[in-house]
């Protein structure tokens, strides 16, 4: 893990959008996979599931290797009920995404599941194409 990785947790389910974005945008491969639990599915679109953060890992160096940088969206505040949490955001494509976090034992939080697109403000091609309009950009947090 980078010592970046090491310095931002997520102490509040928000905060996990941020981080996924801003570590995708200067390459931190391990530092996005961080943000999963280590059986944790992420649903990257067009029927395609990655399950355990292993393989989360290998689907963010696919997504960073080309280039394409994650823009922030308009997050809406998480529904938290106990140790479980519902964050969502709207990317800047219209696009909206779906996450489900959980308070890890140190106060922390994971995300458990996590899907790009739950409504789409673009057609799936042109998502699947990679066009960077935030995180859902062929598997990401701010552009499909």
């Amino acid at each position: 893990m980078s010592e970046q990785t090491n310095k931002d947790l997520a102490y509040d389910p928000q905060d996990l959008e941020r981080l996924l974005v801003s570590r995708e945008n200067v390459g931190d491969v391990d530092g996005m996979a961080a943000l999963y639990e280590p059986e944790a599915l992420l649903d990257c679109g067009g029927g395609r599931l990655t399950d355990g953060r292993e393989a989360i890992r290998k689907f963010y160096g696919e997504v960073v290797a080309t280039g394409r940088k994650f823009e922030l969206g308009e997050q809406r505040a998480a529904m938290v009920c106990g140790d479980l949490a519902l964050t969502s955001t709207r990317l800047p494509d219209g696009t909206v995404t779906a996450e489900i976090a959980r308070r890890q034992s140190d106060g922390t939080w994971l995300w458990v599941i996590d899907q790009f697109s739950i409504s789409s403000g673009v057609t799936s091609p042109a998502r699947a194409e990679g066009k960077n309009l935030g995180r859902n950009q062929t598997g990401s947090h701010s552009g499909n």
